[in-house]
């Protein structure tokens, strides 16, 4: 049933035109059993009018959609050459009501005008033209009453149309907010990965920059002691090498991050996982309690790995802080494996909700955007959403072995 009725809403002329056959066939059959009548054996022009507005008004009918103004204009006309030439109203007269629904509801501002007061005058001119000169002199109340009572259906079919248009621009303006919110969503979305994208840049750059530094500083120090102590300087130099591949491996992360010309803001020291005890204290502080564990043998993580550690574990109790409720508890885990690392938060509190797969309600934060942009950097894989037995649940884990 639903796509028939989607079917006949993209297909209106068929709908107005098996209801003008109907109208055609009954306006027929009303003017044929009117012919002939025996106080008239001989049939009149006014019996072949009647005929000739039954098939014309079925006729109109069926473009009346593509075509409302014309249509409602041309039927206006010829029930006003009908009233004028006293041909009596039948079946069909019915296609009248249609055609000022049409206009109220399809047509320009003037041919809604124009429906209406046709739709007022309707009832009075029908019943002056066909009531008896000797009944005319009727009381007052009596031919208002009448009137009055033949012009409600045009009225209120009026009134139909009126609210069928106001209802439709109602539905495209709705349609056309929902398409605009949409775009600005996406376009919203785009905006939030490219600050994000900036940012990382930024704190990447900052990590390269330590490890140029190291670098320096070794190169420094060989070269001071290299006819002294060439054991110091072999170590300088190891210094060097693993600190220059930790450096090239940061910087090929980098490539393919845009950077937008207006980040070029103060910067300041980046986080490692060496402040997540400060970061899990404050946390606890705040009202949440936190557990933390770690599995496998830890080890030493390269600057830009920790960095991007430390904001999974900052974003994800930032989102349990939002929407875990009152009495959430979290925990953070980190499992040390051969050749990767994992990093585990979840919560018990609400689970997951919109507001947190989408990255917040603010509009700014977009945290779970940004926490996987950092994980793809990295090369690493996130895993979002709801946790067995309730709760929400963060799992990211990231290659220990850098790229060479």
């Amino acid at each position: 049933m639903h796509r028939l009725n989607a079917w006949l809403r993209r297909h209106p002329v068929v709908v107005d035109s098996a209801w003008a056959l109907l109208v055609l066939m009954l306006g027929v059959l009303a003017a044929v059993e009117s012919t002939g009548m025996p106080d008239d054996p001989m049939p009149s022009w006014k019996h072949y009018a009647g005929i000739a507005v039954a098939f014309l008004l079925p006729a109109l009918m069926v473009v009346r959609r593509r075509r409302p103004d014309a249509t409602t204009a041309a039927a206006v006309a010829l029930g006003l050459g009908q009233v004028v030439a006293g041909v009596e109203p039948n079946a069909s007269s019915i296609a009248y009501l249609v055609f000022g629904y049409t206009g109220a509801a399809f047509g320009r501002a003037w041919t809604s005008r124009l429906a209406l007061a046709a739709s007022l005058a309707a009832g009075p001119l029908t019943l002056w033209r066909l009531t008896p000169a000797s009944e005319r002199g009727d009381s007052t109340a009596k031919v208002l009453f009448l009137a009055a009572l033949m012009t409600t259906p045009f009225v209120l079919c009026w009134a139909w149309g009126r609210l069928t248009r106001v209802r439709r621009a109602y539905l495209v303006e709705l349609e056309d907010r929902a398409a605009r919110l949409e775009r600005e969503r996406d376009a919203q979305a785009q905006v939030a990965v490219a600050a994000e994208r900036a940012r990382i840049a930024r704190e990447l750059h900052d990590v390269v920059a330590h490890n140029v530094s190291v670098m320096i500083v070794q190169a420094d120090g060989a070269a001071y002691v290299l006819d002294s102590s060439p054991q110091q300087t072999k170590e300088a130099l190891g210094t060097i090498a693993s600190t220059g591949r930790q450096a090239l491996a940061e910087m090929r992360r980098l490539l393919g991050v845009l950077r937008t010309s207006d980040t070029a803001g103060e910067y300041v020291p980046q986080p490692g996982v060496e402040e997540l005890p400060d970061l899990l204290e404050q946390v606890r502080t705040a009202g949440l309690p936190v557990d933390f564990a770690t599995t496998g043998e830890a080890r030493e993580l390269p600057r830009g790995l920790e960095l991007t550690v430390y904001r999974i574990v900052q974003e994800a109790l930032t989102n349990v802080r939002k929407h875990g409720g009152p009495d959430a508890r979290a925990k953070v885990a980190f499992d040390f494996r051969d050749g990767e690392l994992e990093v585990l938060v979840e919560d018990d509190g609400r689970g997951s909700t919109r507001e947190q797969l989408s990255g917040g309600t603010d509009g700014l934060g977009h945290g779970l955007i940004g926490m996987r942009e950092r994980v793809g950097m990295v090369g690493g894989s996130l895993d979002v959403g709801p946790r067995p037995g309730g709760g929400f649940r963060i799992r990211a884990v990231l290659p220990l072995k850098a790229s060479r």
